[in-house]
């Protein structure tokens, strides 16, 4: 269970197994061989009698995992080649495979939790986040769509919360991620040394109240008027527009955010996540997602945004097409079409439960 250059650390420590990301200089960002080791840790603690649970944490002080390694995407999207879709079909197979763990898993969601790093945490079953938290899906900044099992998170929380959160990529903290179902326990960071300790030793369910705690206030309970009314619209352009005729600032300084996204993926991502809600259940929201990246992969738009936003750094991506009136219904459903074939994402364990 070594993934390439010690990326991935494993242990046993009393009752729980620890996964530690380790690639710090990077956010812990997830590369292939990662997911594949965590992979194959899950499955070897699955039947080992002497762990009880699991727990995932980040290396260093910044956060567990700021997503996936993009770069590599924009190498494999820029040639032309899929080794991608390779990453994303492991990549949400253990997300759906952390969703149905039999034992506690436990995600310490310390620091910067984004995309891919949301993945191999919001879907366990036991989520703590703390005071520097920063959670978030921030992929329309790069010309790409909530995936991981994100939009059907984002599907599922109150109200249309949600999909603010998808076409803003904006980032929350605690009480907000508490909120949206993103999380269930906030605890301070301080403590976490202790609760991790305590967790060699005791069950979590026993221990975590002891460290668990009130999070300062969020942002997002008061801005629901706004943003249920605004998000209400049926198109991104509607959304747009109510923004902007708003009175509450928030509101309009939201409009100029999204406004600053790839208008391909915020309309893709629109349409997502309203079928993720309809879809239910994970595995069916992944196999869309699936389909979305895949064809994604070959759009200008992911290239583009991931040069102006990580390699080149510039913030001045050129979106193509540059407005949301330009995408059309057709554009968005070449998005959702199956792939065919094969080259679909199959969940045969899952098969009773999706029917």
């Amino acid at each position: 269970m070594n993934a390439e250059d010690d990326t991935v650390l494993f242990e046993t420590a009393g009752r729980p197994a620890v996964i530690t990301l380790n690639r710090p200089r990077a956010l812990n960002a997830l590369t292939h061989p990662m997911v594949l080791a965590i992979a194959e840790a899950l499955t070897a603690w699955e039947h080992d009698p002497a762990v009880t649970q699991v727990l995932i944490r980040g290396a260093g002080e910044r956060g567990l995992c700021a997503g996936g390694d993009i770069r590599a995407i924009h190498d494999d999207a820029k040639a032309g080649t899929s080794a991608s879709a390779g990453f994303w079909r492991d990549e949400y197979r253990l997300n759906a495979r952390i969703a149905r763990y039999p034992k506690p898993y436990v995600a310490l969601m310390d620091g910067i939790v984004m995309g891919g790093g949301v993945g191999v945490s919001a879907h366990g079953s036991v989520r703590v986040v703390t005071e520097r938290s920063r959670v978030a899906m921030p992929e329309t900044g790069i010309g790409f769509v909530p995936d991981v099992g994100g939009t059907h998170l984002l599907a599922r929380a109150p109200g249309r919360l949600g999909l603010h959160l998808a076409l803003t990529g904006a980032a929350v903290g605690a009480a907000d991620a508490l909120l949206c179902g993103l999380a269930d326990h906030f605890v301070p960071a301080a403590r976490l040394p202790e609760l991790t300790a305590e967790l060699a030793l005791a069950p979590v369910q026993e221990a975590l109240p002891r460290y668990t705690a009130t999070p300062a206030p969020g942002e997002l309970a008061g801005q629901r008027e706004w943003i249920d009314h605004c998000y209400a619209a049926d198109t991104v352009e509607g959304i747009v527009e109510r923004l902007l005729a708003h009175g509450d600032p928030a509101a309009k300084e939201t409009a100029e955010t999204i406004l600053a996204k790839s208008p391909t993926a915020l309309k893709v991502t629109l349409a997502a996540v309203r079928r993720a809600g309809v879809l239910g259940v994970l595995e069916r929201v992944l196999a869309q997602e699936f389909r979305v990246s895949c064809h994604a992969l070959r759009t200008p738009d992911l290239v583009e945004g991931i040069r102006a936003q990580v390699v080149d750094k510039d913030r001045r991506p050129r979106w193509s097409p540059a407005a949301a009136a330009d995408v059309s219904d057709a554009d968005v459903a070449r998005f959702l079409a199956p792939l065919g074939g094969a080259l679909e994402l199959p969940f045969p364990e899952a098969d009773a439960t999706l029917g």
